[in-house]
């Protein structure tokens, strides 16, 4: 089929079948989604056995447990605006399945050295490092990969699959982890998480890829970077999507520092009283992600956008009841009604960033967003401790919850999105490693 056949009757052909089939009758969305399953379990089995090798094998000190913590996440402030650069330079899938097998090697590793009487700290911080790195641009790639696997009505539907598979993970996935160092050892379940990455790397690797076509006026690094800033804070809707989605996180990133000490130490429940709630928020994102498809339809994408967290975020208040009896309930029902405000809010948000953005730019826009959202995080956390040594743990969180709620006020007072009923959304992005997906309705 001649290149001029393929960009006149061909698009529309395929994106009126893949339209008609559901995303999980699709086979490469497929793919993509037991993939996702397998590298979720495999990072929530990874923030319990890597801190417990470190404990239980190596005698970590606190710091030192700390700092291991921190070289986990580091890399995404380190190299997040350069990772969407290159991300965007790079055919896409190529570079999913690299990344995993990188995760897979490095945490394979671990277990190796373990039994050969061979394992250290340095090893294990650089183990650290190395997958977060690799985690840095899996998880840009990977939220610019699926506008290439489904058309654009169907985004939504592709991230609220997705977004329970996360759920799901966050759920059971610290639950696994524990079971398997209880069962054997940290090292071996470090051992399982190896081969879930591995396994995640074989389905990507099954997605059909094409050649990207060489890009014709490639600029500096510096330059590129700067153009998916200025693309993210100059488009009037998506600037204001970022501006509550950074808020949003500084308050939530203080809620989380005093939140612990406040439901244990100061409301006196037990560590699996704790588990219990925190447990729940969980099951909210499993909620919030069935619910998305039908308050789609009859409420719309916009409205979802500003309503999800309006209408869910006061029940977080409910933390404040806390008490080792049976308001551990109430804390258990605000913190799942909360999560499910966040995964519809979430669910919306990416929808539309994937929809708006062209292709060459959803590496630096995932990128700029990351970068600009998770790097409100460290300072809420810090504002989050300081405000509770000034004035004590409990009035710590009311600001932060306050805060927290307040972060929706740029949605409620623009015009653009008070009352807006559906996300508006661009042109159909193309494959990014050249031409669309082929449409599969194939079981």
């Amino acid at each position: 089929m001649s290149g001029t056949v393929r960009e006149t009757s061909a698009p529309e052909t395929s994106d009126a079948l893949r339209t008609e089939v559901p995303v999980l009758r699709q086979r490469n969305f497929r793919r993509l989604f037991l993939a996702d399953c397998l590298s979720q379990l495999g990072n929530q089995v990874t923030l319990v056995a890597l801190p417990l090798v470190a404990i239980l094998v190596l005698d970590a000190s606190v710091l030192q447990v700390g700092l291991l913590t921190a070289a986990t996440t580091a890399p995404f402030a380190v190299f997040g605006l350069p990772a969407g650069a290159w991300v965007d330079r790079l055919p896409l899938r190529p570079l999913l399945v690299t990344t995993d097998v990188i995760r897979g090697a490095l945490l394979l590793s671990l277990p190796v050295a373990y039994w050969t009487a061979h394992l250290t700290l340095a090893h294990l911080f650089a183990v650290a490092l190395g997958t977060g790195v690799a985690t840095v641009f899996f998880d840009i790639a990977y939220q610019s990969f699926l506008p290439a696997l489904l058309p654009r009505r169907q985004l939504p539907a592709g991230n609220t699959a997705l977004e329970m598979v996360h759920s799901t993970m966050q759920l059971a996935g610290p639950g696994v982890g524990g079971w398997l160092v209880a069962a054997a050892s940290a090292p071996a379940a470090l051992l399982v998480d190896a081969v879930s990455f591995l396994g995640s790397a074989i389905f990507l690797g099954r997605i059909p890829s094409t050649r990207r076509p060489p890009a014709q006026h490639r600029q500096r690094l510096r330059t590129e970077i700067r153009v998916g800033l200025q693309f993210v804070l100059t488009h009037p809707l998506l600037r204001l999507i970022v501006l509550r989605s950074v808020l949003a996180n500084l308050a939530f990133a203080a809620v989380v520092a005093v939140q612990a000490l406040y439901l244990v130490r100061v409301s006196g429940l037990s560590p699996f009283q704790f588990g219990l709630a925190l447990a729940a928020g969980g099951l909210g994102g499993l909620l919030g992600a069935a619910l998305f498809p039908r308050l789609e339809t009859r409420l719309g994408s916009g409205r979802i956008l500003v309503l999800a967290p309006v209408v869910c975020s006061p029940a977080a208040f409910l933390i404040l009841v806390a008490a080792p009896d049976w308001r551990v309930l109430l804390v258990a029902l605000g913190l799942l009604i909360e999560a499910v405000g966040v995964v519809l809010y979430n669910i919306a948000q990416v929808s539309f960033r994937q929809a708006v953005t062209p292709s060459g730019l959803l590496g630096r826009m995932n990128a700029s967003v990351r970068s600009l959202v998770w790097g409100a995080m460290p300072v809420g956390g810090l504002l989050g401790g300081l405000l509770g040594s000034a004035f004590g743990v409990r009035k710590a969180l009311l600001v932060a919850l306050s805060a927290q709620l307040l972060s929706t006020v740029p949605l409620l007072v623009s015009s653009r999105t008070r009352n807006l009923r559906d996300l508006p959304a661009g042109p159909e992005p193309e494959h990014p490693d050249g031409q669309l997906a082929e449409p599969d309705g194939q079981p």
